[in-house]
């Protein structure tokens, strides 16, 4: 895989790890809960360090704009589904801004790693 679509895989599962941890943090209510808290600890683990090898070809304000956007936009749909958290037509407009702005950073930025 070339440098670029591996900055991208490494990202990808950076991204879903810490969806999966902060799912499971809200779950462990306060640490109070044994393997929500487990879980949890581990994604965030395997979450920074896939960021960590994501950011050896790729730069840090670019990776983080992605893994922060795309974790947003991806934790409120699992707060939507999963807890029964609503989203208002402001909090929707935001998300959609969002991954605007997601994309624009990777289809027309040229410091994105390709």
């Amino acid at each position: 895989m070339a440098a670029g679509g591996s900055a991208y895989a490494w990202l990808g599962l950076a991204i879903v790890a810490e969806v999966i941890a902060t799912s499971t943090l809200k779950a462990s209510e306060g640490f109070t809960r044994l393997w929500p808290s487990v879980i949890t600890v581990i994604g965030y683990g395997i979450a920074f360090y896939a960021l960590s090898l994501t950011l050896r070809t790729m730069p840090t304000g670019i990776a983080y704009a992605i893994w922060s956007g795309v974790g947003i936009v991806l934790i409120s749909a699992v707060g939507w589904v999963w807890f029964r958290q609503t989203l208002d037509a402001p909090a929707l407009i935001g998300l959609g801004l969002i991954i605007a702005g997601v994309l624009v950073v990777n289809l027309f930025s040229k410091t994105v790693a390709h």
